[in-house]
Parts: structure tokens; sequence; C-alpha cells
């Protein structure tokens, strides 16, 4: 009953109410920040985690001009509603090299976090030209002008560079290759060995239907291809009991 008593006068004190609050908080925060700065890395690497292509990148910057961040999230949560239908849920290490993030916070459409290799270059392509031909449903609007326009990127290596300044390990070779890497993803007539080599796992190919123009939609539609393909889940699944 005493305690109860010293309780309520806590409470009927604004002032020490206040202070008590803020002890509270500032142990709590203390408790949970300071151990951070005795680690070297709070992301666990993964196996096949690489960063991105050139065309990838473009095209990853052509979802966020578009605004597609606003309806699609890129994080699947650990529960077994979501893990069902989109696939094992998102590891930290999948965002290590995006800045920004692509999490979201809410869902208008899917979430695409595993979205690559589900579709057809095809399926894209037309899915975003006039969305409801494959999505009745859907309230996207059509982004069918990423198909006439060229992709234009202004000194593609520069920006490898200021990936690699945030942390992104782009290579010297990475960077001095960027331009040609840029191109041949998108040719099927092209040498592709070299991007292949420096970006495995790397979808090689025309992805906009018309192989004679690089376009905006074959950005985009790499970008996508490539989502949740990099790493190998299997053993994951076993161990998530999700299989």
């Amino acid at each position: 009953m005493a305690l109860l008593d010293k309780h309520k006068f806590i409470e009927r004190n604004a002032t020490l109410l206040l202070v008590g609050s803020l002890l509270v908080v500032a142990v709590g925060g203390i408790v949970e920040i300071v151990p951070l700065f005795y680690l070297e890395n709070t992301i666990e690497k993964v196996e096949g985690m690489r960063p991105y292509s050139p065309l990838e990148l473009a095209g990853r910057n052509i979802y966020i001009r578009e605004g597609c961040y606003v309806c699609h999230s890129q994080m699947i949560r650990p529960f077994r509603d979501e893990v069902e239908r989109y696939g094992h849920y998102s590891l930290a290490a999948e965002s290590m090299y995006d800045h920004p993030f692509q999490w979201g916070s809410k869902r208008t459409g899917p979430d695409l976090a595993r979205v690559g290799d589900r579709y057809s270059n095809d399926w894209h392509v037309q899915h975003l030209t006039e969305p409801r031909s494959v999505v009745p449903e859907s309230v996207m609007p059509s982004y069918s002008f990423l198909k006439e326009t060229p992709l234009q990127v202004r000194n593609v290596g520069m920006e490898l560079v200021a990936n690699r300044r945030v942390g992104v390990p782009y290579s010297d070779e990475m960077v001095e290759f960027a331009a040609a890497d840029i191109a041949a993803q998108a040719d099927p007539n092209a040498d592709t060995s070299g991007v292949e080599g420096r970006y495995p796992k790397a979808k090689i190919g025309d992805f906009d239907g018309n192989p004679a123009a690089l376009t905006e939609m074959d950005a985009l539609v790499a970008y996508l291809q490539m989502l949740g393909t990099l790493v190998d889940f299997s053993t994951y699944d076993d161990a998530a009991g999700y299989r």
C-alpha cells in the first residue's frame, strides 16, 4: 500500500513525473544505443549480394523518380501470410547497397522485394504500358513513355564513384567499364562476359522488346527482374519453417 501511495504522489506531481519519465527514457536509450558503437557492422553479410549493375542502378533511379516506392514496398515482414504470398522475409543485407532503401510505408500494389523472375520481360513492359491489360483491378497509371524515352545517364562512372563514397564496394574496374556495361547488358548481340563477371546473376538481353534502342523501360525492367534473385534462400526456408 505504501508503494502505491508513492506512485500516486509521483503521478500528481507533474514536474516529478516529467523528470522520472525522462530518466527512464534516457536509461532505456543508453542501453539500446551504446552497444551499437562497439559493433563493426550491424548487418549480417549474406552470400550472393552485390552492388547494382549500372543498368540496374539507372532503373532504380527511374523507379524512385516516378514514385513507385509510394505504392510498392520492398520489405517482406516475417509473418506467415506475407511469406506465403511474397516469399522469404526480407533480410537487412538485401538493402545494404540501397541509398536510400526502398522498404516503403504502405502498399497500394503488391510488395516487390521478390518480383524478379516471377514474370517475363514482356509482361513487365505490358504492365507498365497498360497496367489494367494484365491486372484489371490495378490503379497504377501508365508509364508507356518509358519505352519511347532514350536512357540518358550522364557520366555513369561518376555515379558509381558517388555510391562508393557511401560504402557501396564498386571497384575501379566497375567504374572504368560502367558506360560499356550499361549498354551491353541490354544488347542481346553484345559481348556480355564482362558484365556477367562483374555482376553475377545480372539479367542479360533486350528488356523492352526493341533491341535497337536503349530506353528507360530497359533500365526499369532490368532493375525489377533483379529484385530478390541474388540470394539463395533454400537454406533459409528450411531454417524458418516456411517451406
